[in-house]
């Protein structure tokens, strides 16, 4: 069950307008705008069309809003497993039997669908979540069945599989849909392309994973309980990250590493609640505690559980063995052990006191950093590095970036600087670079600054002089 438009079906979205929803990857679903498709950069979307608005996706607050719709669904089955906001994967060999047909279950989960969250849904039902969602994808106004999931498979094209190096090279050879790659020996397409190329010709040929493909032992799971209750959206975002790094760390010693867990919460009041999450490829403990993250926002952030958690558990299946080769002198250990602190210094600082940092555009070095909360996907930078920004400070860049420019005694002999005074002793400067003149916002009534590089026996400083004052803004290392 797919709704496409699902992104779309927020308050800030305007029904007169295009309006595209875009992430990290680039354009997630857009209306209106049949020029814009899914997975394009949001540059080339925007050049084609230019009076397109563009939200950034919220897959929390996206899979609270959809919330409703997975309970309409799993009262009908059981077994329902969210891949994301708006897709939904649901076992139907059971209810089949029960409803007395394939068409007959999927009529009444359409209407149980209009009937939570409105119209829009497309189902499709095929042998293997990746057939199930091509069919969901070329449904219509009503369901469609796939009575021969190969024969349907072999006229798909080649970009179904969204591989884009693989699908490049598969069309250079010749091999536009998948049934002419399900036609090549799978030892080829091991030998000549790796996992990748294997994946793909099992995925071309049908052959999709099955639930529960190996066993698991039944005291492998991340539990924790909350007193008091667990009430808060913060006090989610711990707890999620916690679990996911417990889990993952039970897990390893078997080697495996889950396509789906259930997350199962137990009210103050009595009350359990469990939903099933679904990856494509097996999890890393970054996506699977955002999927518990988002979970979790749904049930305490919007009123889906009633007085608070007091009981939550991880419970993972359908385990993948799928490893990654070390390079030469990796030490996985001691980055595990990082990555352990940090999570522990969060939950002591909060999700604000520990930070990454990636770079972006800018011409003063405090512009051109863009800090993150750690271990989260960081927004797309404000500035793109890649503009050339005259006027940008040459390398290298300070060590040390205070977050407020700093007052700073400097003597001048004849416009060049002479002594700086450290605390309460001056000290030379031996040698210094400059000016860098910076016009300020003069828009918003910011005054011009001329920007030096100086350096002395303590060390070296970047300092700025405005309105006849001066202030360090930087420190070398």
């Amino acid at each position: 069950m797919w709704f496409p438009d699902w992104p779309l079906r927020r308050p800030d979205a305007p029904p007169d307008r295009p309006v595209q929803v875009v992430d990290d990857r680039g354009v997630v679903t857009a209306s209106t705008a049949p020029e814009i498709r899914p997975g394009m950069r949001r540059r080339e979307a925007e050049a084609l069309c230019p009076t397109v608005l563009t939200l950034q996706g919220d897959p929390g607050a996206e899979t609270a809003t959809f919330e409703p719709a997975v309970r309409a669904v799993e009262a009908l089955v059981p077994r329902v497993e969210v891949a994301a906001p708006g897709l939904l994967f649901v076992p139907v060999a059971g209810a089949v039997r029960y409803y007395g047909g394939e068409r007959q279950l999927a009529e009444h989960v359409v209407a149980a669908l209009d009937a939570a969250v409105g119209q829009g849904s497309r189902v499709g039902v095929a042998d293997g979540p990746f057939a199930a969602r091509l069919a969901a994808a070329e449904a219509g106004e009503g369901p469609l069945i796939v009575d021969d999931t190969a024969a349907f498979l072999s006229r798909c094209d080649v970009s179904v599989l969204g591989m884009a190096d693989l699908i490049e090279t598969f069309r250079w050879l010749g091999l536009s849909t998948l049934g002419d790659l399900a036609a090549l020996p799978q030892a080829a397409v091991a030998s000549g392309f790796g996992t990748a190329g294997l994946t793909a010709h099992r995925l071309a040929s049908g052959d999709d994973r099955e639930p529960d493909p190996r066993p698991l032992p039944v005291d492998v799971v991340a539990e924790e309980r909350f007193d008091p209750p667990l009430a808060t959206v913060e006090q989610a975002v711990f707890a999620s990250r916690t679990l996911a790094e417990r889990l993952m760390e039970a897990l390893a010693p078997a080697g495996g590493i889950p396509h789906r867990v259930e997350v199962a919460a137990v009210s103050a009041a009595g009350e359990e609640r469990r939903r099933t999450w679904r990856s494509a490829d097996p999890f890393t403990v970054r996506e699977l505690a955002a999927r518990v993250r988002w979970q979790l926002d749904a049930w305490v952030g919007h009123g889906g559980i009633s007085g608070g958690i007091v009981r939550l558990r991880l419970v993972p299946a359908d385990l993948s063995d799928r490893g990654r080769q070390l390079s030469f002198g990796e030490d996985a250990a001691t980055r595990l052990e990082a990555r352990r602190a940090l999570a522990r210094a969060q939950a002591l600082v909060g999700p604000d006191g520990v930070l990454s940092a990636r770079p972006q555009g800018g011409r003063t070095p405090a512009e051109q950093v863009q800090w993150h909360r750690w271990d989260e996907p960081a927004a797309r930078p404000a500035r793109d590095p890649a503009a050339p920004w005259p006027g940008r400070l040459p390398g290298p860049a300070p060590a040390l970036v205070p977050p407020e420019p700093q007052p700073l005694d400097v003597e001048w002999d004849a416009g060049f600087p002479t002594r700086v005074r450290l605390g309460s002793r001056w000290e030379p400067v031996l040698s210094w670079a400059g000016p860098w003149r910076d016009t300020g916002r003069w828009w918003e009534g910011e005054g011009p600054a001329d920007r030096y590089q100086v350096v002395t026996s303590a060390g070296a400083f970047l300092i700025e002089t405005r309105d006849g004052a001066c202030f360090v803004t930087g420190i070398y290392d």
